[in-house]
């Protein structure tokens, strides 16, 4: 039987939560000052469970609280990807306007990484840390990372992500299911009726969002052919190439849920000998810079990457720390996907 922490150990959120008998995250309400939402009985108990234990919040409670670490961490988990770049700028310029630095941690889409980096960044006592990508389900590592995210508000620091609404923490979410819906209907609007989807392992959120919210938005079309590949330009890339392999007979136009693969499998089509938009239209998700740049200029639906990163940094400077931003997204045609003649 667990009886708290061991003589001689620190204690933690985690032990005072269970001492009081509340979740995690309403003993860090109750003992950052955010306590608007607990009720005044949790409230007393977790304080009660706090002095009992001897429990203080470490990493230099006041050295955050006080602002005397002008920095932001901004954890991302590809620096390869313009999806991330665009973020970060918005970023950098929000925390510029506050009088802030960012610095930069990469996960390599790994959520034990990404677990190693927070823990990392606690000691290093930074006023804001914001985390963007795609959370990933059935990971072992949430209930870890959210305890000492939890203990790093508890410290006086704020948390946001930049990501599906998944975890206790303030939130910039982006329409992945509404914008892929908007984007099937466009292209039967256009003509399409024979597609294929190029998405990556369901578990990856952003790519279920997105190839569940296309799905939706096709009536009256055979169930496109689903390809699973990487959520990379290499995995476009590859799912193009296993397309071509397979023949394009049934297939009139290819959805990528990302640009980065839908450029990926552009390449391989031409490498295959098929013109991009003339043998095959190609459309994407997110209409990063590149998608203009390259031939034919992409189909894509727009996020507005840059605002997310100044959103992320406005609402941890916020007083409403656990607020979710809805961010709109917005349908682009180009040349990828010309009008099909009627059948």
């Amino acid at each position: 039987m667990d009886d708290g922490p061991v003589a001689g150990d620190t204690p933690t959120l985690h032990d005072v939560a269970r001492e009081a008998g509340v979740s995690i995250a309403t003993a860090s309400r109750a003992l950052n000052g955010s306590a608007r939402n607990v009720r005044a009985e949790n409230l007393t108990r977790v304080r009660a469970a706090a002095a009992k234990l001897n429990y203080e919040p470490h990493l230099s409670a006041q050295a955050i609280a006080k602002g005397s670490t002008m920095t932001v961490a901004l954890v991302v988990r590809d620096v390869a990807d313009p999806y991330f770049s665009s973020i970060a700028a918005g970023v950098t310029q929000a925390a510029r306007e506050a009088g802030l630095i960012v610095t930069m941690a990469v996960a390599d889409s790994s959520p034990e990484r990404e677990l190693e980096i927070v823990k990392t960044l606690r000691g290093q006592r930074p006023r804001i840390v914001i985390i963007a990508g795609s959370r990933i389900d059935g990971t072992p590592t949430r209930e870890s990372l959210i305890e000492e995210l939890q203990e790093y508000r508890t410290a006086g620091g704020q948390v946001v992500l930049v990501s599906q609404r998944d975890l206790p923490f303030g939130t910039v979410t982006i329409d992945n299911h509404g914008g892929s819906a908007a984007l099937a209907r466009a292209l039967l609007s256009i003509g399409y009726r024979r597609f294929a989807v190029f998405h990556a392992p369901p578990s990856l959120r952003t790519s279920r969002d997105r190839h569940e919210g296309f799905l939706s938005g096709l009536t009256g079309v055979p169930e496109p052919l689903a390809i699973e590949t990487g959520f990379t330009r290499a995995g476009g890339y590859d799912a193009a190439r296993r397309l071509v392999e397979r023949g394009l007979e049934d297939v009139e136009v290819v959805f990528a849920v990302n640009d980065v693969m839908a450029i990926g499998a552009m390449t391989a089509f031409r490498d295959a000998g098929l013109t991009p938009g003339t043998d095959i239209g190609v459309a994407g998700f997110d209409d990063i810079g590149s998608a203009v740049d390259v031939v034919p200029s992409l189909t894509s639906v727009a996020v507005p990457l840059r605002e997310a990163g100044v959103s992320a940094m406005r609402l941890a400077l916020s007083a409403d720390a656990e607020a979710t931003t809805r961010l709109p997204v917005s349908v682009v045609l180009r040349e990828s996907t010309p009008p099909r003649p009627p059948a």
